[in-house]
């Protein structure tokens, strides 16, 4: 079981919708070292360099970020950087999020390596806007005030949006209304197992091409999307409320705690008690 509370050290559990932080890394001090996670991570993380230069992948792919460089890692993206052996320090300004639906767009950046999407902030003006943004976000990630999370989220989604227009090529199809509506409409009623053919009547299509367009847009089956959602949901409630697990279940729509329970533990490799105790 991971113990580790520093995100900022090996072994740390990414479980949250967000995780916000700043890792000031020097020569020869604690933090030096080369992050490795050849399978990725199952959300996004996006990174701003703040002071020196970094090093991302090795090899023929390997690239250089410095000041004013932002980076975009999806989930699955293979993790692999560190200090630039030609500086002194790399200082990073980092966001890890679980994102809503109707971000989609705004994560596809035009510019990637390996996955790994790549933006050039052109102006110290505009630097200073996207710092002071990600500094907001980690003040309010660490505040521990009520809804804290919940105003990074929207916080993060107005970063999201910056990146998205400071990128002037990027030329992303809008997602469909059709599929947004589904999608709050899905998490608008967590609690309850809608079949498609309801969900489909509620956005005026047919359950046919409904299916094939989720898929298509979301890249994700329409229950498979709202099982994530759920987990996702599940971690927050474990965090952020006492409730008791059973009533957890019943509010995202399993009436059976223990297959509510193994089903969590598939997801985040902890039943929801260890989950809940892991903060």
């Amino acid at each position: 079981m991971n113990k580790q509370s520093n995100p900022l050290l090996p072994g740390y559990n990414f479980g949250a919708y967000l995780v916000a932080g700043c890792t000031p890394i020097e020569k020869g001090k604690e933090l030096d070292f080369t992050i490795n996670r050849p399978n990725g991570m199952k959300g996004y993380i996006i990174n701003l360099t703040i002071k020196g230069k970094g090093t991302v992948f090795s090899g023929k792919n390997a690239f250089d970020c410095s000041v004013g460089d932002l980076l975009l890692f999806p989930p699955s993206a293979v993790h692999y950087y560190h200090r630039s052996i030609e500086a002194e320090t790399w200082f990073h300004q980092w966001i890890y999020f679980r994102p809503r639906a109707l971000w989609s767009d705004w994560l596809a950046w035009t510019d990637t390596l390996n996955h790994v999407g790549r933006l050039k902030i052109p102006s110290q003006e505009i630097y200073q806007d996207f710092l002071n943004l990600f500094q907001q976000i980690e003040r309010e990630y660490n505040s521990g005030d009520l809804f804290s999370e919940e105003m990074s989220m929207c916080l993060l989604e107005q970063l999201l949006i910056k990146c998205f227009k400071l990128d002037p090529s990027n030329k992303q199809r809008l997602l469909d209304p059709r599929i947004l509506s589904a999608c709050h409409f899905i998490t608008d009623n967590l609690d309850k197992n809608h079949k498609i053919s309801e969900i489909a009547d509620h956005i005026h299509m047919s359950p046919s091409r409904l299916a094939h367009l989720f898929s298509l847009q979301v890249g994700s089956s329409i229950i498979k999307w709202r099982e994530e959602q759920r987990m996702i949901k599940a971690q927050h409630l474990l965090h952020t409320s006492g409730a008791p697990i059973y009533h957890i279940a019943r509010q995202l729509g399993y009436d059976d705690q223990l297959y509510f329970s193994r089903l969590f533990k598939r997801y985040t490799g902890l039943n929801p008690s260890n989950y809940r105790n892991s903060r």
